[in-house]
């Protein structure tokens, strides 16, 4: 396999040298789709550890299937559903497995609520028999089936229902739910969007219990914001959304019992007076559920056992920081009830194995790098399998490891950015590969000794697409700043000459424990990049300190500070990389959308002497707007640290504007609220700040849809070309004009 690819890669790099590579990418191609890479769909391992379920869809009759494939051969083996069978629906988008795969839950419709909540049409599908049965008439939340396959839990209009697949009865948990006041099962706003979950309830190893948590939202300020929509009055979508320092859902946990019908409240053997509860998962013993309670300050976890037989409750790690804690879905529980978890407890993201009482055993991963992903542990061989950075923060690896710490064994073979699938048995896995220069190919690996045994995607002809066009290579480095060694991609003209000044366009994120400067394959943004450079441009993005994958402490210096320290970084960055022969000082400009729109305007009101125009896109202009879990994590309270919030506002620095700005805003952001702009607006309209700005009716934080994201790019492209282009024309000019006058 390793023979025939590198002669592929020589035969590739020949026909680079023959190709003429005339093409521009323009921005019309970036986002019809030219580049597009494929990928496998909802991939599920199968319970057996031999096969492995994709989902297809046949658009020429608009029919789904879950195709079922052997991962040592790739053939697939069978159909286990299509939907031309199915007399009641055309197609399904997505689907889901219980736990013995007896049920199979098909997403047939859905329409978004917010970033990760979705409400839609499903059915359940009996493997064995292909019985078909309908959830609900209504558009319902999360529906999860029992692992016994007989029944299914859901949330509806902020209640938790339960449906009998059997009986066909519907069983109401809740009654209290209501809008804007009490969710029961489903997320909050903040929840779902800062603690990454949306279904907040859980079954139990025997189903016969569920455990969900309530929140009490009633006291939560509401936000609200208007729908343009294309009626003749707009309508107005009102939420409750905690800004920072004001009050969040009241939550508490509770376990249903389905036997005798009864919900008890769950209270643990320590006092909370304002507390989250980002985690909540039953063990593999039926009657002890976990549960992980947060303070508010997010630098104090604990990990409850609850006992639900006489609901008492035992703590069984509490960890405390400095700064903060973040929160994962690493834990995993063993046969033996002992657990995995991980920590940054030692400055970097580690593996630790616990037993049940919460005493550790030993820590398996150790050293300065950290591990980015857990994959999950083979009981058979006693082994674990996870990613980490440690080839380089800007690679990722795959990696397996002796539950004792021992025998560590890289099993990706090529450097870039490399991410597992595992069979169920943990005998095969599906890796992911990409890199700037390798577009993301799928092959089947052995877990022994990572080996590919067989290539299944590998988007050659994306690569053989490419070769028509000018393209650049990013070339990565570091770049000290500020006492540290930054990583730093740059990508220059492909005709770049040494001799020449160009002006420089910075990209930066810049949120805490983010990542930009990575070796991975192409975005939609790279294709920007090639463009702009393609214009003239030379195009870079460094990941200053507060960026993750380089320990806690490099990670955890903003605290208290967001926007001091990384905006710093980029100031000087840009005074560095401005010295360069080749690059023209006086043209540089940045910019960032979300966290990174924060940091772009920072940048040009706080470097107006290095940065000369900056285009920010949905910005955070003041953290007193933004939500309590993000802010306050890293930020405590406006009450707390008022000097932390407003000193590092780019909305309180709007006097020091001198060069180019442009604002950038959806109106139906319910992230970063419109506000956040319109204040802005006005803080400069009041400094008598020429700048220019563009509202998206009814966008959200992506800002997207039709052809709005063409529109957006060119808008940004225009106002570059405006902001450093015209100017290198006129500085040219200016030295022509001076060469004529020396003459």
């Amino acid at each position: 396999m390793k023979i025939i690819k590198f002669f592929a890669f020589i035969a590739f790099l020949s026909a680079i040298s023959i190709h003429a590579q005339t093409k521009e990418i323009s921005l019309e191609d970036i986002w019809s789709g030219t580049f597009r890479t494929q990928g496998m769909q909802s991939l599920h391992s199968m319970k057996n550890g031999k096969q492995y379920s994709v989902l297809n869809f046949d658009r020429a009759n608009r029919t789904s299937s879950i195709d079922i494939y052997n991962y040592k051969t790739l053939e697939k083996e069978k159909t286990l559903v299509n939907s031309a069978d199915l007399s009641e629906i055309q197609y399904f988008i997505d689907y889901t497995f219980n736990n013995d795969e007896s049920k199979v839950i098909l997403t047939i419709e859905e329409v978004p609520v917010f970033r990760r909540s979705r409400l839609g049409i499903y059915y359940v599908l009996d493997t064995n028999n292909s019985d078909l049965i309908k959830i609900s008439d209504n558009k319902i939340q999360e529906p999860t089936l029992s692992p016994d396959g007989t029944k299914v839990a859901y949330g509806y209009l902020n209640n938790l229902y339960v449906k009998d697949l059997t009986s066909g009865k519907v069983l109401q948990i809740t009654t209290d739910g209501e809008t804007n006041k009490v969710i029961n099962g489903i997320t909050d706003w903040v929840y779902e969007e800062e603690f990454s979950f949306v279904r907040a309830f859980d079954w139990n190893a025997d189903s016969n219990k569920i455990a969900f948590i309530r929140f009490d939202e009633t006291n939560v300020p509401e936000f609200s914001m208007d729908v343009y929509g294309s009626e003749l009055y707009q309508t107005q979508q009102v939420f409750k959304y905690p800004k920072a320092g004001e009050a969040n859902s009241l939550v508490s946990l509770h376990i249903h019992d389905l036997k005798n019908n009864s919900t008890s409240e769950v209270k643990v053997d320590k006092s909370y007076s304002d507390f989250y509860i980002p985690r909540i998962e039953w063990t593999n013993e039926a009657n002890i559920l976990s549960a992980q309670y947060m303070n508010r300050h997010q630098n104090e976890l604990d990990l409850w056992m609850i006992n639900a037989s006489n609901m008492t409750s035992k703590l069984a790690i509490a960890e405390k920081d400095d700064a903060y804690i973040d929160v994962t879905f690493d834990l995993t529980f063993l046969e033996d009830h002992s657990f995995i978890w991980t920590s940054e407890k030692n400055g970097f993201n580690h593996i630790y194995h616990y037993d049940k009482s919460g005493e550790l055993i030993n820590q398996v991963t150790d050293g300065n790098w950290e591990v980015t992903n857990y994959y999950g542990y083979d009981a058979n061989n006693k082994r674990i399998y996870y990613q980490s950075v440690e080839n380089g923060s800007i690679n990722r690896d795959v990696y397996s490891i002796g539950l004792n710490g021992k025998k560590k064994t890289r099993l990706s073979k090529t450097d870039g950015t490399n991410s597992a699938s595992f069979s169920a048995d943990f005998t095969y896995y599906i890796n992911t590969h990409s890199s700037a220069t390798s577009p993301p190919e799928y092959t089947l690996n052995s877990s022994k000794n990572g080996n590919v045994i067989k290539s299944i995607v590998d988007n050659d002809k994306v690569s053989k697409k490419l070769l028509d066009y000018k393209t650049s290579r990013k070339e990565f480095s570091t770049i000290s700043v500020n006492g540290n060694d930054l990583n730093m991609w740059m990508i220059k003209p492909a005709d770049f000459d040494a001799n020449k000044e160009y002006p420089l366009f910075m990209y930066q994120y810049s949120g805490p424990g983010s990542q930009q400067v990575s070796n991975r394959w192409n975005g939609v943004n790279d294709y920007w990049y090639q463009h702009l450079a393609q214009q003239g441009y030379i195009v870079v993005c460094i990941d200053g300190r507060g960026t993750g994958l380089k320990g806690a402490a490099f990670k955890k210096v903003t605290q208290n500070e967001l926007g001091k320290y990384e905006v710093e970084d980029q100031i000087e960055a840009a005074k560095q990389l401005g010295k360069r022969s080749y690059i023209d000082e006086d043209r540089i400009g940045i910019w960032g959308w979300s966290y990174g729109g924060f940091m772009s305007s920072n940048a040009l009101f706080k470097g107006n002497d290095v940065f000369s125009m900056a285009i920010a896109v949905a910005p955070v202009t003041s953290w007193r707007f933004y939500d309590t879990i993000y802010t306050e994590r890293y930020m405590t309270t406006p009450q707390e640290n008022p000097s932390g919030y407003d000193e590092n506002s780019p909305i309180n620095h709007v006097d020091k504007l001198k060069g180019d700005f442009l604002l950038i805003h959806g109106t139906g952001d319910d992230n970063v609220h419109l506000q956040n702009t319109m204040r802005m607006v006005e803080a400069l309209i009041q400094a008598d700040k020429q700048f220019e700005w563009m509202i998206y009716p009814d966008k959200n934080h992506g800002i997207y849809g039709g052809n709005t994201r063409l529109h957006l790019y060119k808008k940004m492209t225009n106002f570059i070309h405006k902001t450093l282009g015209d100017k290198r024309e006129m500085k040219e000019e200016e030295k022509q004009e001076t060469s004529k006058i020396k003459g």
